[in-house]
């Protein structure tokens, strides 16, 4: 008997604990306002948004979220026939110092030709795009309106140059590590992508995430799975499939709500843009009452601060129902760029 209630009093404790844990990641952030989300509130010098919210607490209790230690990677392979929005430029990968070729270099004979084990190496040269592979979008990446200014009012005339952004580029994404949620809508409608220019609404992420039986938390890294991904195939090389899908994505309306409502953190998908693409036929239309071609980029990224996470994979994730996970990622350091791109995401369980 004594032991039952030693048993019992252990779990009360516990399940008071995780919920402490649980309200103490919503408690703890200190600029986000249900009804308004972030906006320009870290000061004039701010080039990091929302991600200014993770504390060493919110990281702990994300890494409590794993309790089995199992991995998934959300990162594609990428080269350079790999599928991309067709604004950016595709990546080559060139071999720049081979084998065979330094043992021809007459200038470095003793080097190559006289040891012994006749050593020699590989390395590659890169003539890339910043926003190719699995990427997460820096806050420098969208401008907006005559002064070309993005995220804190850094302007172009300012900021800008020949050399990249030198304010809110890559290099200023920290580690993220948080509490990830998967919402699969593909899932959710029992499809296994969604169709092109599928609109994917606030209803449509209410809906799946009641069938998932999965609650939102302020600090939350919201990745939302529209199925296209698991047409990549070999880096990435069946571009029509991929096209027949990339354009479903959330509107403007969804995004605020995600933001405002519920406090996501960041925001991805499995698309090379996260949100809804409109035929050509409703684009025009579309512009006008949004005016802007890519108005959720336009109030995630310079309105709001908040990254945006492209062309994760989340085939796995979805296959195995692992909703809630310890999202970490970590961005390449090249100062100046606009996106961390070729990234390796985990999701750990």
């Amino acid at each position: 008997m004594k032991r039952t209630l030693t048993l019992v009093l252990v779990s009360l404790v516990a399940g008071m604990a995780i919920g402490w844990l649980a309200l103490g990641q919503s408690a703890s952030l200190k600029k986000w306002q249900k009804g308004k989300g972030w906006g320009w509130v870290w000061g004039k010098d701010d080039e990091v948004g929302s991600l200014n919210e993770m504390t060493d607490a919110s990281r702990l209790a994300a890494l409590r979220v794993a309790d089995r230690g199992k991995t998934y990677d959300l990162g594609v392979a990428y080269d350079r026939t790999s599928y991309k929005w067709p604004g950016h430029s595709p990546g080559e990968i060139i071999s720049f110092r081979t084998p065979e070729g330094v043992k021809r270099q007459r200038d470095l004979p003793a080097l190559v030709n006289d040891n012994a084990d006749k050593l020699a190496w590989h390395s590659a040269a890169l003539f890339i795009s910043d926003n190719v592979g699995t990427q997460i979008d820096g806050l420098g990446h969208i401008t907006t309106d005559d002064d070309n200014h993005w995220y804190n009012g850094f302007k172009e005339s300012d900021w800008g140059g020949n050399w990249g952004v030198r304010k809110a580029d890559a290099t200023t994404i920290p580690p993220i590590v948080a509490r990830g949620v998967l919402i699969d809508v593909a899932g959710g409608q029992g499809v296994d992508a969604l169709p092109s220019h599928y609109v994917i609404t606030t209803g449509d992420l209410q809906q799946t995430l009641a069938k998932q039986n999965t609650q939102l938390k302020p600090g939350d890294v919201v990745l939302i799975r529209t199925g296209t991904l698991r047409y990549w195939g070999e880096a990435g090389s069946d571009h029509a499939k991929l096209a027949a899908h990339d354009s479903a994505g959330i509107n403007l309306e969804a995004a605020k709500w995600l933001v405002q409502e519920q406090g996501a953190l960041m925001i991805g998908s499995d698309t090379s843009g996260l949100e809804y693409g409109p035929t050509e036929k409703d684009a025009a239309a579309y512009r006008e009452k949004y005016r802007s071609f890519n108005p959720v980029h336009r109030f995630l990224l310079v309105e709001q601060g908040v990254h945006i996470g492209e062309f994760h994979y989340l085939e796995d994730l979805a296959r195995e129902r692992v909703y809630e996970f310890c999202y970490f990622a970590a961005t390449n350091k090249i100062k100046g760029t606009a996106a961390g791109f070729t990234l390796r995401p985990i999701a750990i369980r």
